[in-house]
């Protein structure tokens, strides 16, 4: 549990929602103190850890992986697969409890004939989970996918190698720390990112250095739901 607060708090950090500083300013705690323990040379107390989470907004409960991605046993043969916000969906390599919004059912059969091609570092990654789109992606992959659809997503999957013949993949993206839904290549050094709508721009990402296109692959849509 300790070592899972330390990671959720640098996670945290890197992703820009928590400055350095800013814990140290919530709990009391000297900066000193706080670095020696997000650099793992020290331990904190019970009290500590409960100063942490109080102060990040979190419970003991986050800290567990979620048990709810995804969930076998319906007696339709179906998946619940968790819906959860976007950075949850880019950052997150676990799916805690307080981040599932609720579930969505999937058919079994869909996500069991799925192959995936990823680098060795997302197999450890909850592999199925789902998302709503914002009214950005539906104005740009319109009538593919609408504004508030639910689109579950395939971690597993970071590639650029066409999964179907003479069908271009759909992907999740990362893009500027927002998630962005479009079909890609790679060109010249430099992810593509192409709308289904012509009105809509192309866009162009530089991966940071020593970053990959596929770590800016959050996942492949396996599923559009335009209507719930």
């Amino acid at each position: 549990m300790h070592e899972r607060l330390r990671l959720e708090v640098l996670r945290r950090i890197q992703r820009g929602t928590v400055s350095v500083s800013l814990p140290a300013r919530q709990t009391g705690f000297g900066q000193s103190h706080l670095s020696n323990f997000l650099n793992a040379r020290r331990q904190l107390s019970l009290e500590g850890m409960d100063r942490i989470l109080a102060a990040q907004q979190l419970t003991a409960a986050d800290l567990l992986p979620s048990r709810a991605s995804p969930v076998w046993g319906d007696e339709q043969d179906l998946l619940h697969v968790p819906v959860v916000s976007h950075a949850t969906a880019m950052f997150e390599p676990q799916i805690r409890p307080g981040a599932v919004q609720r579930l969505v059912q999937v058919q079994a059969g869909l996500l069991a004939g799925c192959w995936a091609r990823c680098s060795t570092s997302r197999r450890a990654w909850v592999r199925f989970l789902a998302i709503e789109t914002g009214a950005g992606d539906g104005g740009a992959m319109d009538p593919v996918v609408l504004a508030g659809a639910v689109l579950v997503l395939d971690r597993h999957y970071n590639t650029l190698q066409q999964y179907r013949p003479a069908r271009a993949n759909l992907y999740a993206i990362r893009h500027d720390a927002r998630l962005k839904i479009r079909y890609a290549d790679f060109q010249t050094s430099r992810l593509l990112l192409r709308p289904y709508n012509r009105a809509a721009p192309v866009e162009l990402i530089d991966p940071e250095p020593g970053e990959a296109p596929g770590d800016l692959i959050v996942g492949r849509v396996v599923q559009v739901m335009n209507e719930m």
